[in-house]
């Protein structure tokens, strides 16, 4: 490559860094980096792997070592589904004309910091839309939490919901900025929130023992239209998460990311998929939640099953259970255009970026770009907290 020109530019890439890392992402810093997505292409697999529960068994006294008992290692796929960049450019009649006013670096510094905001918001929003495949839910649809002065029950049931299902490990919880003006506000009296951190400077504490941070991505999703809906003549047992369902009408009738609850139920379920034949017949549709499934067994048949209002899907989940695999976008082993490019660290999300120029004629051409893939590969320990 040519002389090292972006050098210079250094100390507006990383000024520009330190504005846009003040943005509302939350969820970044909150999930789980995977490194190997180094060495994967663009629609490539990363394998994780995905151990079983522990074989826990009699002991029985022998002169011999018992063999240990088999177990079959799971795994999970992660994939890079995207390879974008932020880009803008200059001719030479342009920069004049810029500097005989507000100044060329100037603007410059502002496009790179614009640049490096869309791609980090692009990857948040991708976060964000991992709610549609969670556990369950808590809290009430159009309420938002925090509302109450020392009530943190919101999420003191969203963490519950880890615990029921053995992932309460490295806790998080991400919310909209609604409910982070709600923390604010009631929650910040030094004598309820045990430091004046939350007053003087605003800053988010640990709520039911998990950090809490905002995020300007956190969803709040249209539902599906669905009415009348009903389980078939079956029932099911604790643990089961695809049902049979019938009579249900209604333009889209359920989509992925619905809550919705069983008559008799008080549990909100997160519906991951919906399959409906044809116009919705009498049977042959079938619904899917998220594990670990039912809460509470459905007895009998015709069990009514109602679509939770629409809502705002703050995000409550294990770090390791959402994973975030970046890498620099690929470049052939010969080189390309680019007359020099620089990794740039978000020191606060710790997301790396690569900030390229390419020369043209009369004309440049700057770039911040990333490859990225996004998965919940837990959702058991995932929870909603609706607001």
């Amino acid at each position: 490559m040519a002389e090292n020109t972006i050098t210079a530019l250094v100390p507006d890439i990383y000024e520009a860094l330190d504005v846009v890392s003040r943005e509302l992402t939350g969820l970044i810093p909150s999930v789980t980096m995977n490194a190997s997505a180094a060495t994967a292409g663009v629609g490539q697999n990363i394998r994780i792997d995905v151990e079983p529960a522990g074989n826990v068994a009699d002991i029985t006294p022998a002169m011999t070592t018992p063999d240990p008992t088999g177990q079959t290692s799971g795994s999970t796929d992660i994939v890079i589904t995207k390879s974008r960049a932020a880009n803008f450019g200059f001719i030479g009649d342009d920069q004049l004309k810029l500097n005989s006013g507000i100044g060329y670096t100037s603007v410059r510094a502002q496009k790179i910091a614009q640049a490096i905001r869309s791609v980090v918001n692009e990857v948040e929003t991708d976060l964000a839309g991992l709610q549609a495949t969670f556990s369950r839910a808590v809290g009430v649809a159009g309420t938002t939490p925090f509302g109450t002065a020392n009530d943190y029950t919101g999420a003191s049931l969203a963490r519950k919901i880890l615990k029921d299902n053995g992932g309460d490990i490295d806790p998080q919880l991400v919310i909209d900025t609604t409910a982070g003006a709600n923390m604010i506000g009631k929650q910040s009296a030094v004598n309820s929130a045990g430091t004046d951190s939350l007053l003087r400077q605003g800053v988010l504490l640990d709520v039911a023992g998990m950090p809490l941070r905002e995020s300007a991505q956190i969803l709040t999703p249209a539902v599906g239209a669905m009415a009348g809906g009903k389980t078939n003549n079956a029932g099911y047992a604790i643990g089961a998460n695809s049902f049979g369902l019938q009579n249900a009408t209604g333009t889209g009738s359920l989509v992925a990311g619905d809550v919705i609850t069983f008559a008799g139920d008080t549990n909100q379920y997160v519906v991951t998929s919906a399959v409906f034949a044809g116009a919705n017949p009498a049977t042959g549709d079938v619904v899917t939640i998220g594990a670990n499934g039912l809460q509470k067994a459905i007895a009998g048949a015709n069990v009514a099953i109602t679509v939770v209002a629409a809502a705002t899907r703050n995000m409550c989940f294990s770090r390791s259970a959402l994973v975030l695999a970046a890498r620099a976008p690929a470049r052939p082993s010969e080189g390309d255009m680019a007359t020099d490019v620089i990794v740039i660290t978000d020191p606060r999300s710790g997301m790396s970026m690569e900030f390229a120029m390419y020369k043209g004629y009369r004309k440049v051409r700057y770039e911040v770009g990333l490859a990225w893939g996004v998965k919940n590969i837990k959702p058991e320990h995932t929870a909603l907290l609706l607001g």
